[in-house]
């Protein structure tokens, strides 16, 4: 990477990192605790760098954003179910997405840069773009590392069956494989 390009990479980063510093909750990376999104986008990038070591700028972009003030809307905003969930999460691909392209204007970045993120934050393509299946992946090992311990305690273990199951589906060999190795 280019001085420029490490300077625009690192001021978007920055960007993302204050605004997700402002999570008034908290979750433990290894040990250590942060507010829930900078932890969040902390651990995507610590995956990321051990899954894809010299991933593309758009790439590493997207995970260190993928929750990008996720907290403003909480899951209780929207209404119970299948439905209400998905129709959730769309608005915060939408909204994570929109952020992240404020401060990638502020950095400098082009259109194409940013268009390219927002395509791989809504997760398109994922059986055939390979930057989207990789973000998938990390988004599946965050969620394993960080979050399942406490899922799996509030949820009826069928339906907890179904989620691992989805969940495991979602990720590539590459992604399963580093998981085995993290967690044995």
């Amino acid at each position: 990477m280019s001085d420029a390009a490490s300077t625009q990479f690192e001021a978007a980063s920055a960007a993302f990192d204050a605004a997700n510093a402002a999570d008034p909750r908290t979750l433990h990376v290894r040990g250590a605790p942060r507010p829930f999104a900078l932890g969040e986008a902390e651990l995507a990038t610590i995956w990321l760098d051990q899954l894809r070591p010299g991933a593309p700028v758009a790439l590493r972009l997207a995970v260190r954003a993928h929750h990008l003030r996720r907290w403003e809307t909480p899951r209780s905003t929207y209404p119970e179910g299948r439905s209400g969930y998905l129709k959730w999460r769309k608005h915060l691909y939408d909204v994570a997405a929109d952020h992240a392209a404020d401060a990638m204007r502020g950095a400098g970045y082009d259109d194409e840069t940013i268009a390219r993120v927002a395509t791989i934050m809504h997760k398109r393509s994922l059986a055939t773009d390979p930057d989207a299946q990789a973000y998938e992946d990390v988004l599946c090992l965050v969620f394993l590392e960080s979050q399942f311990t406490d899922f799996a305690a509030r949820t009826d273990p069928e339906k907890l069956d179904n989620i691992v199951a989805k969940t495991l589906a979602k990720m590539s060999d590459a992604a399963k494989a580093a998981w085995k190795d993290f967690s044995s």
